[in-house]
């Protein structure tokens, strides 16, 4: 059974940071594709980062030069440092790993950026 365990998400003033995490289970870690994704209120998730089994890493704009994204296959773990937050980063954020075959998400962490 595949699991993504997101954590580290919370409530942070603008300017402000977070460390989302992410815990695997169940998949070939190493091997897959592990990103994070975000959806606000009333919108289409959308994509933040995301960092290839090679550790190649992709950046949404607007979060390039703010957001690093990690990961150690050590401890099947997926890492999104957040720092110099927005209001508009508010979103519920969500792990994601995919590989030839599949692509699974986790449930969610909140994270909210007070102005």
């Amino acid at each position: 059974q595949v699991q993504l365990v997101e954590s580290g998400g919370g409530l942070v003033q603008a300017g402000g940071s977070l460390r989302l995490s992410c815990a695997a289970s169940g998949i070939i870690f190493r091997r897959n594709t592990m990103g994070w994704y975000r959806q606000a209120p009333d919108m289409q998730r959308e994509l933040v980062a995301t960092i290839t089994s090679g550790d190649y890493t992709n950046y949404a704009d607007s979060v390039k030069g703010r957001f690093t994204i990690s990961r150690d296959n050590a401890k099947n773990t997926v890492y999104l440092q957040m720092n110099n937050l927005k209001f508009e980063d508010t979103a519920v954020y969500y792990c994601n790993a995919k590989n030839t075959w599949s692509a699974y998400w986790g449930q969610g962490t909140q994270v909210t950026v007070s102005s």
